[in-house]
């Protein structure tokens, strides 16, 4: 099968997206499909068995009839939308592609939220959306939320993300030596947090959170792991400024210590492992979708997260993470420290989560999304 993804953010671009795309588009190579991908100029090939058309530079109805003419330039059998508002700019239009050629679209959606239009514009930014989801051949979403939105979609499927980091360990990889990189001394209690900064992180609870342990005697450091801006989001900076000046207020600039954005996934793992606990304070509660969660996962850590909006069976409260009431900076301040009082109960998360990765293996992802594609194509 010849597969076209077409995606707002990928490689170099900073983004979960874009890394998410990068690695199903991999392993739908590796299980023998032709991929091709087409993005804007801010992207590029990185792997040559993927082929990357990058020659649009906004998102509008003259990027749709160029997607059309690729598409069938390249003879491809189905596309596959990868759908976040901000990844496109913001745009409405990428949402009318389904109308716009003939080929099968299946649109992966990462959200459900509303493009920009203009002021007031009220339901008619569900409208479009729910458009898309309508008009495109199949749908796939990445989490439950977003599957019981989509109640009146009857060609649509539930496949979940993996993290997006997945190397291994350094070589001789030593815990201690990365507790020093992070600046903590023998005896300091590391929370790490991994991701982008934005709204729905909960990053100011988190740093509530850190000055209460600080005053009450705990010895903890706060590792900023990653926590880039992104290229898609422009609010993330006013986010990433607010959160300077809550630093600033609570005299925290001693206690952190910020990585940067990482481009050897390696140290990224490093980080996580070698912190005591990974804390992941979603204003909008744990979910399926979130990449930082899934890499928390994947590096087996000891993860302390907001309860999900609805049940997730797979993720469990006491047994492979704690889950705590979102912005809530006395709840979360009380997980944190159950974690530093007990070496039990953070040895029982991280063998929780060990056992919980399994379920988001990339093998299984690509699998699900191409036994879908090909039931698309069927019908």
């Amino acid at each position: 099968m010849r597969i076209g993804i077409v995606t707002g953010e990928y490689p170099p671009m900073q983004g979960g997206i874009g890394a998410y795309t990068h690695i199903l588009a991999s392993h739908l190579k590796a299980q023998g499909s032709d991929v091709r991908i087409f993005s804007s100029t801010q992207t590029q090939t990185i792997d040559t068995q993927i082929p990357v058309e990058n020659s649009t530079t906004t998102w509008n109805i003259g990027s749709l009839r160029a997607i059309n003419r690729w598409a069938t330039d390249n003879v491809i059998d189905i596309l596959n939308l990868q759908f976040q508002t901000a990844a496109f700019g913001m745009s409405p239009w990428v949402q009318f592609l389904p109308r716009f050629t003939s080929k099968p679209v299946v649109t992966t959606f990462h959200d459900l939220r509303h493009p920009y239009l203009f002021p007031k514009a009220g339901a008619l930014r569900d409208w479009v959306v729910m458009h898309l989801a309508k008009q495109s051949s199949g749908v796939i979403v990445t989490n439950h939320e977003d599957y019981q939105r989509l109640t009146d979609i009857r060609q649509k499927a539930l496949i979940p993300i993996g993290s997006n980091i997945q190397q291994t360990l350094p070589d001789q990889f030593d815990a201690q030596s990365w507790r020093v990189k992070a600046g903590a001394r023998a005896g300091d209690y590391v929370i790490a947090y991994f991701g982008l900064f934005n709204q729905t992180k909960g990053v100011e609870t988190l740093l509530a959170s850190l000055a209460q342990l600080r005053n009450n005697g705990v010895p903890v450091r706060l590792v900023m792991v990653g926590g880039g801006l992104g290229s898609s989001d422009p609010t993330n900076a006013a986010y990433l400024e607010k959160l300077n000046t809550q630093i600033q207020q609570l005299e925290l600039n001693s206690f952190i210590h910020w990585t940067g954005y990482l481009e050897n996934e390696a140290e990224v793992g490093a980080y996580l492992t070698a912190a005591n606990v990974i804390a992941l304070p979603f204003t909008d509660g744990a979910s399926y979708r979130r990449g930082s969660l899934m890499a928390a996962i994947q590096y087996e850590g000891a993860i302390v997260t907001t309860e999900p909006v609805t049940t997730l069976p797979s993720f469990k409260h006491g047994k492979n993470m704690l889950l705590v009431k979102p912005s809530n900076e006395q709840a979360l301040t009380e997980s944190l420290l159950s974690v530093w009082q007990s070496p039990e109960l953070r040895e029982q998360l991280q063998q929780g989560a060990k056992a919980l990765k399994q379920e988001f293996s990339w093998t299984s992802i690509s699998q699900q999304t191409l036994a879908f594609f090909e039931q698309v194509r069927k019908r």
